[in-house]
This record gives structure tokens, sequence and C-alpha cells, in this order.
């Protein structure tokens, strides 16, 4: 499987990994250390709990190193008037009668409660290649689909100030 990310995503996790790697991991071994010093162990729960934060960090690392090792670099093709990537697109939903503001991500970057949608996602496919006044149906899930209109296209990059996704 390969991950489809833009260059600003791989430098963003290549600088979490050396973070991991460099500063994190050994303060998580001292932490470990320290907290076994406090003898039985069965019962220490400042141990358990270094140990477990030093296995979601190890664990955080292997993901970034996967990640980026099995990456394809990206870029945004779209014309001036179609929506690409870290672009931000104002839709109508129809069934709401409302209005939503969505920016089309890398999946490192999505965070669908504030308005970042994957590429890769129902509504980020839907909506990659499209023009303002298109009108098209998104399907979730084989039982529930809905129409969208799109309002209007304001043009973005990747300057890197979107986060990465934790996981």
């Amino acid at each position: 499987m390969h991950n489809e990310l833009t260059r600003e995503d791989l430098r963003l996790m290549q600088e979490e990994l050396d973070h991991r790697r460099i500063v994190v991991r050994p303060q998580l071994i001292e932490a470990v250390k320290e907290a076994r010093a406090f003898g039985d162990l069965s019962e220490n729960f400042e141990y358990k709990a270094a140990k477990r934060e030093r296995g979601r960090n190890e664990s955080r690392i292997r993901y970034l190193e996967n990640m980026i090792k099995t990456a394809v670099v990206i870029a945004d093709k779209s014309s001036g008037d179609t929506v690409g990537l870290y672009d931000k697109v104002t839709v109508f939903l129809e069934d709401d009668g409302e209005e939503d503001v969505y920016q089309v991500v890398t999946t490192m970057r999505q965070d669908p409660l504030h308005g970042l949608v994957s590429k890769e996602s129902p509504v980020g496919q839907a909506l990659l290649g499209k023009r303002a006044g298109d009108r098209f149906l998104i399907k979730a899930n084989e039982n529930y689909s809905y129409y969208i209109t799109i309002r209007s296209i304001e043009k973005g990059q990747d300057d890197g100030s979107l986060p990465l996704s934790s996981y």
C-alpha cells in the first residue's frame, strides 16, 4: 500500500519522527527507570503508566517510519477553477439546508470535526475536480447518500500550517 502525501506532509512527519527518537524516547526510558525504582512493580501505577507511554511513543515511531517508507509524493494538479488539494470549498447541504466549509487535505492532515476532509473520504473524492455550481451525490454508505452543491472555491496551498493527525 502506498500513501499519497505531499512533500510538506513528509517534512512534518520526519520532524515529528526525529523529535520522538531524539527527545521523547530518552525521556520515557528515564521515566520507566525512575518508576521502577519505587519498588513493588505489581502495584506500581507510575511504572505501568510510564511503560504504557513508552509503548505509545514506540508505536507512533513505527507508524511514522512506515508512512514515510511507503509514501508516494503527490502535488495538486487542479486548474484555477476546480477543487484541488488544500482548497477551501463552501458547499450547500440540501438535506440540512445549511452551508458548510470543507478543506480537502491528505489523510495525514484530516480532521473532519474541523472541516478538514481527506481526499480519500467520500466527500473529498467527490469534491476533487469539481467547479463552483456543480451539484452531485455523496454516497456515504450503502444506506445513506445526500446531494451537495459547491457554492465557492478558495484556492489553498500546503504551507505546513495544518498539523498532522495523531492516528
